[in-house]
């Protein structure tokens, strides 16, 4: 019932958001009054034309926008084919202003690391718990940001979205249910799927920072900053030639609400990304203290 209630209280945030989103667009929308125009820019050092379709304030007045480098420009407008010099500004009009609403963006895709106690080498509490590495994964996304663009080079925002680590596990072991500490037993069974799942609502804080853009392939970006985690299911997952595909539903012992660091690069819409957890994988389970979670990988839409 607790992650149930987590994930509706979730949901009406990110509703209430959409509904400011949407408000705060159509009155951006009603507030345009402006002209559109159809130019012919023309750059004074190279002579490259091109037609752009813009937004003229006031007419001719004021600035027009583009994302392009600073430089002068000649264009033709209208009928008239008058001739005027105008600069031309690769910024957004506003230096600073909030930025909020829904989103999915920062799609992790990467591998999973046990430390156990700083070590990579399980202890033998915990031998049990060797897995596959190339099948241990964790997976996630944002749905839903808040923040402050305070220059187009720095942004700092909170963002929530869900995330899910999967341990493929080499022994055939059980989890029982509603135990604590952790506790499993050996099966006669042979698994040829022993899959621990957990499910976290993910809640990041994100400084980021930004260059400027380069012709082909984007902005650079490196964000870092801390995560923390309210847990909202266990599950494991079983599959045999004796009793086929089998899954159950529990906390397991995980912890309830995790928090770490976590460090991303990228460019343009691509990216790599590293977290690591600062408490344990388990609670109220002595065997595992120092058992933690270390995942990197892949990230889309950064």
């Amino acid at each position: 019932m607790k992650y149930i209630s987590l994930t509706m209280l979730f949901c009406t945030a990110i509703l209430s958001v959409a509904a400011q989103e949407k408000k705060r667009v159509d009155s951006l929308r009603n507030a345009v009054r402006t002209p559109i125009d159809t130019v012919i820019m023309e750059d004074v050092d190279t002579g490259e034309k091109r037609k752009v379709r813009i937004i003229i304030p006031g007419k001719d007045e004021g600035m027009i926008t583009i994302e392009k480098t600073d430089k002068s420009y000649e264009y033709e407008s209208g009928d008239k084919h008058e001739k005027k010099q105008i600069s031309v500004e690769n910024d957004h009009p506003r230096k600073a202003y909030p930025i909020y609403g829904i989103t999915f963006s920062r799609i992790d895709l990467g591998l999973v690391k046990l430390v156990d106690n700083g070590s990579f080498t399980l202890s033998d509490d915990n031998r049990d718990f060797r897995y596959r590495p190339g099948k241990t994964v964790n997976f996630g996304f944002d749905v839903l940001q808040a923040g402050y663009r305070f220059n187009d080079n720095f942004r700092l925002f909170l963002s929530g979205g869900f995330d899910w680590t999967y341990i493929r596990l080499r022994e055939d072991i059980d989890f029982m249910e509603n135990t604590t500490p952790l506790t499993w037993e050996h099966t006669d069974v042979s698994f040829s799927k022993n899959r621990l799942t957990s499910t976290y609502l993910r809640l990041p804080l994100s400084f980021e920072f930004r260059t400027k853009r380069y012709s082909g392939i984007g902005r650079l970006k490196f964000a870092f900053g801390p995560e923390g985690g309210f847990l909202l299911k266990g599950t494991q997952v079983f599959k045999s030639s004796e009793l086929g595909k089998q899954k159950f539903k529990d906390d397991y012992n995980f912890t309830q609400f995790r928090y770490g660091a976590f460090a991303r690069f990228g460019v343009g819409d691509f990216g790599i990304y590293a977290k690591y957890y600062f408490n344990d994988i388990f609670e109220n389970s002595p065997n595992q203290a120092g058992l933690r979670n270390f995942t990197f990988g892949l990230m889309f839409g950064i």
